[in-house]
Order: C-alpha cells, then structure tokens, then sequence
C-alpha cells in the first residue's frame, strides 16, 4: 500500500501562508493555498516556483476566505493549476471581492516601487493581477456544510464549522482509511454541550495562534469607549486598521451599539476600504449566522449601508476626504496589520500628530508595521518614507476571531477518542511550543510543531 504523507508547506513556524499537502501515491490535495505575509524570510517564498510539480495536485480545499489561507491560490493558477478549489458558499462570494482586491494593491504596490525606484528589478512585477484572480475565481467549487466531496485515489471531502469568520470551515478529509482533520483557524467561545463536538479524528492539523495567551475576559466596551472619548476630547482621530470581512464589520456593529447606548459621541465612522459595500452586502444575505445583539441593531437601523453617521469610502476621493478632514471620526481601513491597502495613507498622515490615536483590534503577526507600532517604534517606514510616531498606539484583543489556549483545550475536549496525533500550526515558536505542552497534558496525545517543508508519514 502507498503511504499517506503530509507536508507542511506553509504556517509552520510562521502565522501565515497556510498550506498543508496530503498525498498518497500520485494523487494530492492542497488544504488552504494562503500568501505568506509579515517578514520578509516568509514574503520572498511567494515568489518562490510552487515546491512540487503541479501535475498530481489534484485539488485544493480552503477553509476560509482570509488572505493568509486563500491568497496565492491566483499565484498558484498563473504557474498552471487547473483543479477544483473546494470552499464553502459564502467563502466563494468572499473570495470574489478579497482576491481580486489583492491582485489590485499588488498591482499597486508594482506601480509604486517603479515609480520611486525602490525596485531591484526592471521594471517590477505584480505577484499577480486583477485578471489573475479574476480567473483564479472561476475555479472555485462551492459545497455545501457537511457534504461529502470524493476526489482521486479515495481522497474525500467534508467541511465542518469551527466558529472563525463567515464562511470559515474545519476540512475533514478521509485517504486510505485515515481521517485528517484541518482546523482552519479556530474561531471564538466557550462551547457548551449543545455545541457539535468535532467529527472523529485520526490526526489534527491544529492552528495555535494564541497557544501561549488567553483573551481578556472583561467587556470591551468600557476601555473602547475610553479611547474614543480621550481621542475626540484631544480633537484627534482614531485610525483603526482592520481586516475588510469580519473584523471591520465586527467593529461596525460594535461602535454604532456604543453610540446608541450613549457610551461613545456620535462622531463619523469611515469604512475605508473599496470591497466594504459588497462585503456587507454577503453578510447581509447570510444574517442568520449573526448574533442576536447584530440581529437586534439590524433591526432597529437596517442595514449598515444605511447607517446615520456611517460612510463607506469606495473611491479614492472619498478616502482623500476622510484623510483631510480635521474633524474627529473613527477611520477603519485595511489591512490589519498595517502590511497594505489605504491604511497605510491614514497613517503616514495622522501618526505624526499626536491628538490622534491608532488603535489595533487583534493579533499583529511579527515583522509587520501593526507589530512594530504597539511594541514602541518611533518611526515606522511607509512608501519610502520614515514617518514619525506621536500618535497614541493602542491595542484590544478582545476583537481577535482565533480561539484561545483555554478555548481550544475546550474544543480538543469534545473529542469522542483520543488522536493519534496533533500538528500545530500557524503560530509563533513559543505559542506552538506551549500549546503543545498544553495538550501533552492534558490529553497525553502526540504532538509535533512541524517546521517549514517537513514531511510525514501518517498510514
């Protein structure tokens, strides 16, 4: 019998570029086809040739629709795969505004460095284009929740939800007798025993972002609405730099909530990111997954689109706008750790007064601008330029949509029997290294951290 082997070709060591390859014989499946992001050791791999022939990739599963686990897959289409992509519905409707975006601010981000000279090469290149991902799109097989898809050689299929982001899906894949289970990102909550428990595994392919940390456990609110009062009070602005689906709505709901129970001034809100009215647009068509505090404000004001004080900034001239204006306002921009997008204008222009505050709402992978503002740069490079840091930097977690140590321990507790072994990925070294004295444990199964192209025989 062929064996089964497991390569880790992304996330391993690292926070980003999730990519993980099952194979057996000559048949292969991708599960998540993510970009690295964050330092430049894991940025230079996306330019790197695909490590293994395309030929016997057979097809690609995503768990969800976050750039980090979706991003290359235009990259990976360009070098010549030709498969089905398996996702959930709503992560292809996701996907048709986040890929196509990413294609834009590579083209831009190409642009740039030709015009200031920053390139080493002649001219620049994109990663990928517009059209790339648009083409990239027409690849995409939507599935629905919990229904088996048999692939070559055996392979099957089955996404289950894990609570992340909409959309967002474990993949359950069954080879040679072998059932592999990919968490994906892990989302938040305690689960209870109405929950669902996780679906029978031989192995788990386990994210441990927050491996080493637990959430606050105290209600935000009160520490947001201190940072809005003492920034509005100094006449500045908050910037809030925030991944375009689900964080930037997460943040929507949350502050227009704020101003209807008169916890926070009724001050602009700018959503500044061109995907925002087609993203909320999906998330409306998806309602029933809100929360009933999301259900009741939709209720009572409609829907976001339509919001008093709330203006989405689809064109340049807008963000331009909401840029110059003096007057305070809540500025949410992408992305959300400050690698790209708009964001990077509001900050060159308001981190050098210190009325204004930045404010980050969730996880800052190392090597990225979000990460090197809320540990204490003083000067932070964008567009060539070192830009100084006056404004206050200000940092809530309670926003991150990954489980913590305590909520995955939860989740591995639902279990029906033991693994016969756990792979932690996407996680920092000593987050890894934790979560997986955590489980060793608490369960006494096996745990590996895997490091970056490492392979392993699993039948």
């Amino acid at each position: 019998m062929k064996d089964l082997t497991l390569q880790f070709l992304g996330a391993a060591g690292t926070v980003t570029g999730s990519k993980h390859l099952l194979s057996i014989g000559e048949s292969e499946l991708l599960v998540d086809c993510g970009l690295f992001q964050g330092p430049k050791q894991w940025r230079v791999k996306n330019w790197e040739p695909f490590p293994l022939p395309l030929k016997h990739l057979d097809a690609i599963a995503l768990t969800h629709a976050h750039l980090d686990h979706s991003g290359f897959l235009p990259r990976l289409i360009k070098e010549g795969f030709r498969g089905p992509v398996y996702c959930s519905r709503p992560t292809a409707d996701l996907l048709g505004i986040l890929l196509p975006d990413s294609g834009h601010l590579q083209e831009e981000d190409a642009a740039f460095a030709n015009k200031r000279g920053f390139s080493k090469h002649a001219p620049a290149l994109p990663l990928y284009t517009v059209e790339d991902a648009q083409d990239a799109l027409k690849y995409l097989w939507p599935v629905g929740h919990e229904e088996p898809v048999k692939l070559k050689n055996g392979f099957e299929l089955q996404f289950r939800a894990n609570r992340h982001i909409l959309g967002s899906k474990c993949a359950l894949v069954t080879a040679a007798g072998v059932r592999v289970l990919f968490t994906g990102d892990l989302g938040r909550g305690r689960f209870t025993a109405d929950d669902p428990p996780p679906p029978a595994a031989d192995y788990v392919v386990m994210e441990s972002t927050y491996g080493n940390r637990k959430h606050p456990p105290d209600d935000v609110r009160p520490k947001l609405a201190k940072i809005v009062h003492e920034t509005v009070e100094r006449g500045g602005s908050i910037v809030i730099p925030a991944f375009a689906v689900e964080r930037t709505q997460k943040l929507l709901f949350r502050l227009r909530g704020m101003m209807d129970e008169g916890m926070i001034p009724q001050v602009p809100i700018h959503i500044d990111s061109p995907m925002a009215i087609e993203a909320v647009k999906i998330f409306m068509r998806y309602s029933e997954e809100f929360t009933g505090e999301t259900k009741e404000l939709v209720k009572r004001h409609g829907s976001p689109l339509g919001w008093p004080e709330v203006y989405f900034d689809k064109t340049v001239e807008q963000s331009k706008a909401a840029g110059a204006s003096r007057q305070p306002s809540i500025i949410i921009s992408a992305s959300g750790m400050a690698v790209g997008g708009r964001v990077l204008h509001h900050l060159a222009q308001r981190l050098p007064d210190h009325h204004n505050t930045i404010l980050f709402a969730g996880f800052q992978a190392p090597g990225t601008r979000g990460r090197l503002l809320v540990e204490g740069a003083e000067t932070i490079r964008i567009h060539g330029e070192e830009i100084p840091v006056r404004a206050h930097i200000a940092q809530l977690e309670h926003f991150s949509d990954h489980a913590d140590y305590e909520e995955m321990l939860a989740w591995l507790e639902k279990f029906s029997a033991a693994a016969e072994g756990v792979f932690l990925v996407h996680g920092e070294g000593e987050a890894a290294s934790a979560m997986e004295e955590r489980i060793e444990k608490k369960f006494g199964w096996p745990v590996q951290v895997p490091g970056y192209g490492e392979k392993v025989v699993l039948h």
